[in-house]
Parts: structure tokens; sequence; C-alpha cells
């Protein structure tokens, strides 16, 4: 089974942050503001300088996220992309869903010129 990936859209919004509610409650056991979290993801999804979601899927359904922020480096002349709130759902866990994920901004990273590292945060 292959794992597709792509950027996320507004009609994505439900499962993202369903996503990052899970993400919090499982690592941190921490329950988020859901009305605050709902505007957070929307206004990353309407402004591309805040950050850029992806999304995973499996058979067209979605089962993962990332979340691509971007950190200028005046040493390097170049920006450094961090993986933020990355999730994969647990029935699609084991299944190459971050690897995918991964290789697609590592891919979009190389094209890019402007691009001097790739950094995970957590």
């Amino acid at each position: 089974m292959s794992v597709a990936i792509r950027s996320a859209r507004t009609a994505d919004l439900d499962f993202i942050v369903d996503c990052n509610a899970r993400l919090a409650h499982e690592t941190e056991s921490k329950q988020l503001n859901a009305e605050v979290l709902r505007a957070g993801v929307r206004s990353a999804l309407e402004s591309a300088h805040k950050g850029r979601y992806f999304i995973a899927e499996l058979d067209c359904q979605p089962v993962g996220q990332l979340l691509l922020t971007y950190e200028w480096s005046d040493w390097r002349n170049g920006f450094f992309w961090y993986f933020q709130s990355v999730y994969v759902t647990r029935e699609a866990r084991r299944q190459g869903v971050f690897a995918a994920l991964y290789r697609h901004v590592e891919e979009l990273a190389c094209a890019s010129q402007d691009v001097c590292g790739l950094r995970l945060y957590v």
C-alpha cells in the first residue's frame, strides 16, 4: 500500500484539528482549547507564511499530518524548515506514513535554494 502526500486544504481543517488534539493528549496528557486550536489551524491553512500542513493518505483517506514552519538563519543565509505537529493515526502507524511525509518535505527542501536544513521540533 502506497502513501500519498499532498498539501493540506481548508477541507482538511477537521482532520488536522482532531490530529492535533490527539497529539497533545497522547504526548502530554493535555486537553487543548478546541476553539483556539481550530482558529490556529485555520490561520495556518490560510497563511502560508505561518506554516504549511501536509496530509498523508492511504487509499485516499487522510491518516497523517505534518506542519512545516520556518526559521531564518543569518549565519547560513537560509531557512531551517521545522517539522511540527507530526501525527499518524493509530491504525496507520508502522506503515511508513511518517517516512513518506519526511521524504516529501526533504525533496521540496532539496529543490529550494534557500533551505539550509531540516529540523524536527519535539
